[in-house]
């Protein structure tokens, strides 16, 4: 799921509406029309910087003259702060209107790459491949996405429209796992399919039918250590539910092949970012 351009400008479009609105009373009262600044964008604890060519799209859309050069690249991580990540100059007004729309959506953003970071510096090592999951923010779901990209994750599904996930209401409504492989019968249309199992039986079964992919729906590790010994290749298998900091390693370490985790996008914290006029 690449970020386009598009994706942006549909989300920036729809936080100015809601924060500019008909205009920003303090700026046009207080600031001259003519009136031009510097200013440096800083990330202001440890973490992944993410988000600056957001940054740069929220200015420009107040005021196409406004630049923004940035001084580190996505995905770098930051030990030593405050780091100045970018460099705002141009019309004063458009940078001030912009500062809180565009710190909220970085800030956003650097905390999802972090947190996403760390996950995946808990498998070094291991086979197992860290995901996200549908999850996200509504509206934000591409921004998200492209967060945990940076932070060194893979993207699960971008939505429902580009993989088939048979989950347990699909599994009970077609009568049962064979019943909901058969009922697809090629009509994925060439996209991946993957089926959730709840149990070791569910496993057995969906790996029976020739599911491609098995979701091992809030397994502890040590069944998902005897799914992937069961299924020995035959099928990919992805551990999902209430995987944490402290159990990722446990899980990576039974050889599954991929870690998804809603948590990535659910419940990161935005990281403490801010603008200052120079």
């Amino acid at each position: 799921m690449e970020l386009t351009q598009e994706d942006i400008t549909r989300v920036v479009a729809a936080a100015l509406a809601e924060d500019v609105g008909a205009g920003d009373a303090t700026t046009l009262a207080l600031v001259p029309e003519d009136a031009r600044c510097r200013a440096e964008l800083l990330l202001e604890e440890p973490g992944v910087v993410c988000g600056i060519p957001v940054a740069a799209a929220v200015f420009a859309a107040l005021d196409p003259s406004v630049t923004l050069e940035a001084k580190l690249d996505e995905g770098t991580a930051v030990s030593e702060v405050p780091a100045v990540v970018a460099v705002i100059e141009g019309p004063a007004r458009a940078i001030l209107s912009g500062e809180r729309v565009a710190l909220n959506l970085v800030g956003r953003l650097c905390g999802i790459a972090s947190l996403t970071r760390r996950f995946v510096e808990l498998t070094d090592g291991t086979r197992t491949e860290i995901l996200d999951t549908r999850k996200t923010t509504p509206g934000l779901r591409a921004l998200e996405k492209y967060a945990v990209r940076c932070g060194g994750g893979h993207n699960h599904r971008a939505g429902l429209y580009d993989g088939v996930l048979i989950k347990e209401n699909h599994i009970r409504v077609a009568g049962g796992i064979a019943e909901a492989l058969a009922a697809l019968n090629g009509g994925a249309d060439g996209l991946p399919v993957e089926i959730e199992a709840e149990t070791l039986e569910q496993v057995r079964e969906a790996v029976d039918a020739g599911a491609p992919r098995i979701l091992l729906d809030n397994m502890s590790p040590e069944q998902v250590r005897e799914a992937v010994m069961d299924v020995a290749g035959r099928a990919e298998l992805e551990a999902s539910g209430g995987v944490s900091l402290a159990t990722v390693r446990a899980y990576a370490e039974t050889g599954v092949d991929f870690v998804s985790v809603g948590a990535l996008t659910h419940s990161a914290r935005s990281l403490h970012v801010s603008l200052e006029v120079t």
